[in-house]
């Protein structure tokens, strides 16, 4: 759909200026006339590079989404028509590609499209989650109710992966710093030291010999070294995007010492979480565990979520699978069994989901409280290894002068 920026000037007479999607440019016209705007000037910016550089630079994130979704409920639960609940939320919208795909959903429900199938034309903003839970609600008559338990949904999943991801900052953040701080050490100051003890002519100890050794390297084939990292860089990223390579991942990252654990907290949150946003939204069992499949994030639990699947197609529960693998905690098919029996197996998955929630809010605090030791033993060890190297040959070569 062509995009137009426009110059114009509100009731008030104050200048504003924007984009808006319309079919042609006699709509946005129009569009803009219904808003009270008196249009100064309109250009067609479809094609345009610097639109397209814009879109670029701002990629729908899953914040985008959730305020989407609460505005947009809002306006639903006002009783404002859908088309014009999408087009005023369009125009709120800050970000610009989630602005002009908005205005297309609202451009294609106007002509007779419904709401879901028009978020699963574009996947790749709108996942199938989310579609699935918006049909869920168009299905029932509540869409304004599904789209805010959605939005809570999803807010909750956006504040857990921001605390996950602010956890890690700092010890990436010094680790960064120690590797850059060596190589500088190596390039400009060990040259400097080690021609005084090669002068001398004493026998250096292996552990100088290999520092002295890196540092030549990184001096005279920091090309090498450079496309070393390149090569190595594009080569991981090709075998993690095969199905084996994403397997090996997932796999490593269930096994890691103290972070597997967080992993398997994280994916069983997703898991429950969906699951119970889900079934909420009236979508059955069987189609609930082929969404969620999808989305889960670790193809090992998306194995085992489409074994379950099939188990429930064929009249088992989705229990029976999850108790036979040891990455799957107990207390949680033993609580689907419960709510397959009472009938409440929404209310268990939020439970469950609450649980592990609080068991990964926990473990990040200890984390932190555990990385910061951790960090200064480890830049311990790198200066102890720096003086043994370096500093004790020098030493020792002063004694005997």
């Amino acid at each position: 759909m062509p995009v137009y920026r426009y110059n114009a000037k509100n009731a008030a007479g104050k200048k504003v200026s924007g984009l808006i999607n319309a079919f042609n440019r006699q709509a946005a016209i129009e569009r803009l006339e219904e808003i009270n705007l008196a249009i100064v000037s309109l250009k067609d910016k479809t094609d345009s590079w610097d639109l397209k550089l814009t879109t670029l630079l701002q990629p729908v994130r899953a914040k985008d989404l959730v305020i989407f979704s609460r505005q947009f409920s809002v306006m639903i639960s006002a009783n404002l028509a859908l088309v014009q609940s999408l087009r005023i939320v369009s125009e709120q919208t800050e970000n610009i590609t989630l602005k002009m795909v908005v205005s297309e959903v609202a451009y294609e429900v106007d002509s007779g499209s419904t709401l879901s199938a028009a978020l699963g034309k574009r996947p790749k903003i709108f996942s199938p989650f989310y579609t699935n839970v918006v049909r869920s609600g168009e299905t029932s008559g509540r869409l304004d109710e599904v789209l805010n338990y959605l939005a809570d949904e999803m807010e909750k999943d956006y504040d857990m992966d921001a605390k996950i991801k602010g956890a890690m900052i700092y010890p990436a953040f010094v680790f960064s710093g120690l590797i850059v701080v060596g190589v500088l050490m190596m390039v400009l100051v060990v040259p400097k030291l080690t021609e005084i003890m090669a002068e001398s002519g004493a026998a250096l100890p292996l552990s100088t010999r290999i520092v002295v050794g890196i540092s030549n390297f990184l001096i005279n084939f920091w090309w090498m070294a450079v496309i070393i990292l390149i090569v190595a860089a594009v080569l991981l990223r090709i075998f993690l995007n095969t199905d084996r390579g994403k397997r090996a991942l997932d796999l490593i990252k269930l096994r890691l010492p103290v972070f597997g654990n967080l992993f398997q907290l994280i994916y069983m949150v997703r898991f429950t979480r969906s699951m119970d946003t889900l079934l909420v939204g009236g979508v059955t069992v069987s189609k609930s565990l082929e969404v969620v499949s999808g989305i889960v994030g670790n193809s090992v639990y998306q194995d085992l979520i489409e074994e379950s699947r099939r188990a429930v197609d064929e009249g088992d529960s989705m229990a029976k699978v999850f108790f036979a693998h040891e990455i799957i905690p107990r207390m949680v098919p033993q609580m689907i069994v419960v709510g397959e029996k009472t009938g409440k197996l929404d209310l268990v998955f939020k439970k469950v989901s609450e649980f592990y929630g609080r068991e990964i809010q926990n473990i990040l605090a200890n984390l932190v409280a555990l990385l910061e030791p951790s960090i200064m033993v480890i830049m311990g060890g790198a200066v102890g290894i720096m003086v043994a190297a370096v500093i004790m040959p020098m030493y020792n070569l002063a004694q005997n002068l």
